[in-house]
């Protein structure tokens, strides 16, 4: 996919302009001004090309973009004016020439704005964004509900377009993880509300104009294997990374393709659909006090339990439900409170057999759970193969979740134990990719690259590794990875010993935290070769960044400022402004969760 532009209906010819005399800049702005009179008298004379609309999107995942690019599709489709871009890529300025604009993002973590959108947010959000009274827009925002921030950056783009004076085409619609209903829900509306504009009709005719019930297929093919159509596919290969002794259990899978015909790259992750643990559904069947056939929205209630509910992560609405019919809980008590950090802190580690067994005598009819219990979703994780190399394969790099061991019962992760107990080379596990355009090899084989992934964050980088290799590209690479022990955590030593050994891997920084008295962290790292690593940057260098969201990834981006600012020594007003430009050039990119 080509990278996406951004374009308004007038551009800004003052850079161009600059170059001329006085003479030649009076004839030139003459000319220019009379084409864009002539452009608008076209324009007047054909209603389908009066309208345009501008298509902005915010993502982590992919899924906004997608959204957005059916969106683009439909409206050409139906005679429309469209352009398509990352928020990223869109200055909030030429708004000012915009007059419909269409919002496509996703809230990543807790309530904050996708990484292709924070420079976006930052100038709209600021004293100087511009006055919009002249445009109309709609937002539709994705989200899980399961954060209390709950599309929580739509939201607050939807509100500051409104205070800057813009009024809304459509109403905003949140989506929560099963988003595929309502959100072509919204796509058909506003291509609605946009045809009956562009065709002057009355606002009370609009039934009359004809737009798909379903969006338009994009301009890019896509896969027939997606979250309603899963493609069967079988673990081949599942082995222990992590060495006996280790406090975590990394395992290498790898997924056949088959004649999947499915098409990924470095880069890219892959959806994974789990299944609950059986014992854990047994036990939570003996604290509802119910039958394994009971009718559960009209299939058995073990069924639902084992493939189609979330038992792991409760719900707000079974949180609320359970803390109404057991009023004296603890759980109880501390909704009351209404303190969310107090809530999170206890809600830590507890599943809903942990919540069932708190709030005994609650009683919950099975009829009831398909309300209460949230849709059991895939899992995403990043792949760690390239295309180059396994085609016919897809590779994956995961931490087995387990904990509590030793106490009454031990907790384990939904998707990671199922892959790496229960899950044979006989049995179909369903799997569709979840393309991360963002999230790629530099495009000119001789860029530097930096890589920052610890623990299983190294995945996407053993894809690159792999990927540049095959592809012979010469740009350098430089690897920083870390966990706790040299001895039981370095995954894939031998590999990186042979990537350093033939020339692809040009630098490998460890950082093993707990091999010493004084903790080293791959930011740790990162300080140390300050010099070197702003040197890669000058060089054209793309920095790149996989691993966890809450603290790894917050303290290699403060500490990419620090590298930045010692080097350049003009303090961290420039740091940042440095560091905003390497995002809006795309060449530093994160994949965290």
């Amino acid at each position: 996919m080509s990278t996406p532009t951004y374009a308004l209906p007038e551009a800004d010819t003052s850079a161009l302009i600059d170059v001329f005399t006085g003479d030649q800049r009076a004839w030139l702005s003459g000319f220019i001004a009379g084409l864009a009179a002539a452009q608008a008298d076209t324009a007047d004379a054909t209603n389908a090309a009066t309208l345009h609309a501008t298509v902005l999107y915010g993502t982590q995942t992919g899924n906004s973009e997608d959204l957005a690019e059916r969106l683009v599709a439909l409206l050409r489709e139906n005679g429309l004016g469209a352009d398509l871009a990352a928020l990223d890529d869109a200055d909030p300025d030429r708004l000012a020439a915009a007059t419909h604009l269409l919002v496509v993002t996703s809230t990543y973590g807790e309530g904050e704005m996708p990484d292709n959108a924070e420079l976006f947010w930052e100038a709209l959000s600021s004293d100087t964004a511009p006055r919009l009274e002249h445009l109309e827009f709609s937002v539709l925002a994705l989200g899980d509900s399961g954060y209390e921030d709950f599309c929580r950056a739509g939201q607050i783009l939807d509100t500051r377009l409104e205070q800057l004076g813009a009024s809304r085409l459509a109403p905003r619609v949140d989506c929560d993880v099963d988003f595929e209903e309502p959100a072509t829900a919204w796509l058909t509306d506003v291509v609605a509300r946009l045809r009956t504009q562009s065709t002057h009709l009355d606002p009370g005719d609009a039934a009359a104009v004809p737009v798909p019930s379903a969006p338009a297929a994009p301009s890019k093919p896509r896969s027939r294997w997606n979250k309603k159509n899963p493609f069967p596919s079988r673990l081949v290969e599942n082995r222990l990374l992590s060495a006996p002794g280790s406090a975590k259990e990394i395992r290498h899978f790898e997924f056949d393709l088959g004649d999947s015909g499915i098409e990924y790259a470095a880069g890219d992750a892959l959806n994974v659909v789990p299944r609950n643990d059986p014992a854990l559904v047994d036990a939570v069947l003996a604290a509802l006090g119910a039958a394994p056939d009971a009718d559960a929205d009209g299939a058995p209630l073990s069924s639902r339990l084992t493939t189609d509910w979330e038992i792991t992560t409760p719900s707000k609405d079974l949180l609320k439900t359970l803390a109404e019919r057991s009023p004296r809980s603890d759980l109880a008590a501390v909704l009351a409170r209404g303190e969310r950090d107090t809530l999170d802190a206890w809600l830590w580690g507890r599943d809903v057999l942990d919540l069932l067994y708190e709030c005994e005598g609650a009683r919950l009819d099975p009829a009831e759970l398909a309300e209460l219990l949230r849709p059991l979703q895939p899992r995403a994780y990043s792949i760690s193969s390239s295309p180059l190399t396994s085609p016919d394969r897809i590779h994956l790099t995961v931490a087995a979740v387990r904990y509590g061991q030793g106490s009454w019962r031990e907790h384990r992760g939904v998707c990671s134990t199922f892959l790496a107990d229960r899950a044979t080379d006989q049995d179909p596990i369903g799997i569709h990719l979840q393309p991360n355009a963002a999230f790629r090899v530099p495009a000119d084989p001789d860029r530097p690259v930096v890589m920052v992934g610890p623990g299983t964050g190294i995945a996407p980088f053993r894809a690159f590794l792999h990927e540049r290799a095959a592809s012979a590209a010469t740009g350098r690479n430089w690897l920083l990875f870390g966990d706790q022990h040299r001895a039981t955590d370095y995954i894939y030593a031998d590999e990186l010993a042979e990537f350093t050994a033939s020339g692809v891997l040009h630098r490998l920084d460890l950082a093993f935290s707990r091999d010493q008295a004084e903790k080293v962290y791959v930011q740790t790292r990162m300080l140390e070769a300050a010099s070197e690593l702003y040197g890669w940057l000058e060089d054209g260098g793309y920095f790149y960044v996989c691993g966890d969201a809450a603290r790894m990834a917050k303290d290699v981006d403060r500490t990419l400022r620090e590298v930045i600012a010692s080097q350049r020594g003009r303090g961290a007003d420039d740091a940042d402004e440095y560091v905003a430009t390497l995002k809006r050039e795309k060449r530093y990119v994160r994949d965290v969760y």
